[in-house]
């Protein structure tokens, strides 16, 4: 039996998590088109039918991640979603390829579920929150 997709809050975490999370109209959350840029390697673009444009890079996807496991895993070294983890000091740094996705299929009509090429493929992107996580100038001033 897998624990992914569960998450155990305090009542504390519950009630801020009450506050921050506002509800969106629909048309913030209803992307009217969607481009993945796969094959450039370069990231993701939504327009939102609300007017509203959200652009991210593959990286900040993947350290985005919203499976329970990464976010247990950020909310435990402090880092917010699309911080990347410190990379442990050495000598001779090693060569990382940049992660991309392998496929991006879509999981019903509300989000979009990565396989990236480091071989995760547990979070599903909803298209709340993807736009909860836009980091536009407009949304980060808001934050």
């Amino acid at each position: 039996m897998s624990h992914e997709g569960i998450r155990i809050v305090s009542a504390e975490e519950a009630r801020q998590d009450a506050v921050t999370d506002r509800k969106l109209p629909p048309e913030a959350v209803t992307p009217a088109k969607v481009r993945v840029h796969k094959t450039e390697g370069t990231g993701m673009e939504i327009d939102w039918k609300d007017g509203h444009r959200s652009e991210w890079n593959f990286a900040w996807l993947r350290n985005a991640c919203p499976c329970a496991t990464c976010h247990e895993e950020r909310e435990q070294s402090g880092r917010k979603p699309g911080e990347a983890k410190p990379k442990p000091q050495t000598l001779l740094p090693m060569y990382e390829a940049p992660v991309r996705p392998q496929e991006v299929p879509p999981a019903g009509k509300y989000a979009l579920k990565f396989k990236w090429t480091d071989g995760h493929e547990a979070g599903i992107y909803s298209w709340e929150y993807l736009r909860r996580v836009c980091n536009c100038e407009v949304c980060k001033a808001r934050s």
